[in-house]
């Protein structure tokens, strides 16, 4: 395994593992998949359309996302939005993804006691 592959595993990991505070975060405004990919990407967050529409119904069937259909155009979009249970879950993820960024920091910038 080259380098490159061994930086792709892990980027893609460490991405897998934020994807979920990502999409809480950006859904607190309605929101439908294919406008989520982008308002992502805009971000500087590319996932991937296979991971993520697995991903809106997963967290829609946990109770973290709620979902209504617009017809107000031609074709029928699901439009998602944070639930409360989704914007409780996303206040401790990102309370916990900064204690986990201090902690790296710590790590990096050798502070250790």
């Amino acid at each position: 395994m080259t380098w490159d592959d061994h930086l792709r595993t892990h980027l893609q990991e460490l991405r897998r593992g934020t994807v979920v505070v990502a999409s809480l975060a950006a859904l607190r405004e309605p929101g439908y998949g294919y406008g989520l990919l982008q308002t992502l990407a805009d971000a500087g967050f590319s996932v991937d359309a296979n991971t993520l529409y697995p991903l809106l119904r997963r967290l829609e069937d946990q109770g973290l996302l709620t979902s209504e259909w617009d017809t107000t155009e031609s074709r029928p979009r699901k439009v998602y939005r944070t639930s409360r249970d989704g914007e409780q879950l996303l206040a401790a993820l990102l309370t916990d993804l900064d204690a986990v960024r201090t902690s790296i920091e710590t790590l990096t910038e050798g502070d250790l006691p």
